[in-house]
């Protein structure tokens, strides 16, 4: 059950991005994806079956996550400019991607975690 209302939450989102991208302000439809609508799912499910520590640590992990989300904004920004759509896309998430691994890097280092 909660699998199902998981998906519908992110079918909802994605048709309100769409709905949102043939309006007026078609640039609203940037910052839905920011709801956090994935990140209360999560902070949930942690909370509920890890407790608050582990929480407050995934929470202090999602306040750095938004530097690869900056990445690709950034990188897109400037792809956009100069490449097709779907290659600027795809180089954009390939900066995501890098800039997300560091951060796990280092963040494994800083804490310890392996």
């Amino acid at each position: 059950m909660t699998l199902l209302f998981k998906a519908l939450l992110g079918a909802l989102v994605v048709v309100l991005i769409a709905l949102l991208s043939k309006t007026r302000n078609y640039y609203i439809a940037g910052l839905l994806p920011l709801f956090p609508t994935f990140a209360l799912l999560a902070h949930y499910i942690v909370g509920s079956e890890r407790g608050s520590e582990a929480l407050r640590m995934t929470i202090l992990f999602g306040i750095w996550a938004v530097i690869p989300y900056l990445v690709y904004l950034i990188s897109l920004y400037g792809f956009v400019g100069a490449m097709r759509l779907p290659l600027a896309l795809s180089s954009a998430v390939v900066c995501w991607g890098l800039a997300a691994w560091l951060l796990i890097i280092v963040w494994r280092r800083w804490y310890g975690l392996n």
